[in-house]
C-alpha cells in the first residue's frame, strides 16, 4: 500500500522577467509504501530539503503530482491542510523544536490534546510509547533538563503518537554526539520494526542512512541512484559510503 508518491514534482525558483530560474526538482518520482524506512540523501543543493518541503506540504511545486495516504493535499484549503498535516504527518527536526515551558511528556502529547482525545487513551498512548523509546523515567522533566538524545526520542514520540501516515525526519541525528545519534537511529528503527512506522529521513550522515531500508539518492534535482539494504547494516553503511563517493563533490558536503 502506497503511503506517499510523488509523480514528476518539479519545482522551479524564479521567473523569466529577468530573475535567476534554478531548477530544484526536475521531474522527481517517489513512492514509500506502508512501513517502509527510506533515506533520502544527497550533495548540498540537491534538492533534498525542498523534496522534504513539498512532502511536508510547507511548500508546493511547479508542477507534479503529490498523494498522501490517495489524498492530493494542493486541493485542500488552508483550514484543512493544516487539519491534515497535523493527523496525516509526523515530524522530527534537527533542533528537536520541543517548548521549554511544556514537561516532555506534555511536548509528546500535544498533537492528541489539540485533537481532543479522551485522557484515559492518551495516558496509554504515552506509556506506549515512552517505554519503547526508553524514556519513561523524563517525561516529568522539562527539555532543558535532559540531554539532546533524550529531546530527541521524546521528539520521536511526539511525531508517532497520533499514529500519522508517515514520519519525516530532517537530519534527527545533526546536533547529536555519537552516542545520542545511536540512541536515536536504534529508536526510530524500533519505531519502524515495532510499530511498522512509514518513516522518511532526509539525512547528510552514512551511519544514520544505514538503519534505513532503502536509500535514495539526489543529484541536480533528480534521482541519481537508489540502493536498498539486503545484508547486515555494517555492509549497508559500506555501500552507502561507495554510492556517495559516485555522487562527487566535497567529501565534507555528504557526510
Amino acid at each position: 500500500m502506497s503511503v506517499l508518491k510523488g509523480v514528476n514534482i518539479t519545482k522551479i525558483y524564479g521567473n523569466n522577467k529577468g530573475g535567476l530560474i534554478v531548477k530544484a526538482l526536475d521531474r522527481f518520482n517517489i513512492n514509500i509504501e506502508k512501513g517502509e524506512f527510506v533515506g533520502v540523501m544527497g550533495p548540498s543543493g540537491s534538492g533534498k530539503s525542498t523534496l522534504l518541503n513539498i512532502l511536508a506540504t510547507i511548500d508546493t511545486a511547479s508542477s507534479g503530482e503529490l498523494l498522501i495516504n490517495g489524498t492530493n493535499p494542493t486541493e485542500l484549503d488552508e483550514k484543512n491542510i493544516a487539519l491534515f498535516r497535523r493527523r496525516e504527518l509526523g515530524f522530527i527536526f534537527q533542533d528537536f523544536n520541543l517548548l521549554d515551558s511544556l514537561s516532555i511528556k506534555e511536548n509528546i502529547i500535544l498533537p492528541l490534546v489539540l485533537d481532543k482525545i479522551k485522557l484515559k487513551d492518551i495516558e496509554q498512548r504515552v506509556d506506549e510509547i515512552s517505554s519503547l523509546l526508553g524514556i519513561k523515567n523524563i517525561l516529568h522533566k522539562k527539555p532543558y533538563e535532559t540531554s539532546g538524545g533524550q529531546q530527541q526520542r521524546a521528539a520521536c514520540a511526539r511525531a508517532l503518537i497520533h499514529n500519522p501516515s508517515i514520519i519525516l525526519a530532517d537530519e534527527p541525528t545533526g546536533n547529536l554526539d555519537s552516542k545520542s545519534s545511536l540512541d536515536v537511529m536504534e529508536s526510530l528503527n524500533n519505531l519502524n520494526n515495532k510499530e511498522n512506522a512509514t518513516i522518511m529521513m532526509v539525512t547528510h550522515d552514512p551511519f544514520a542512512a544505514s538503519f534505513c531500508k532503502r536509500i535514495i539518492m539526489i543529484k541536480d534535482g533528480k534521482q541519481f541512484l537508489e540502493i536498498v539494504r539486503g545484508g547486515s547494516r555494517e555492509l549497508f553503511f559500506k555501500e552507502i559510503i561507495d554510492s556517495l563517493s559516485m555522487l562527487g563533490g566535497k567529501y565534507n558536503d555528504l557526510a
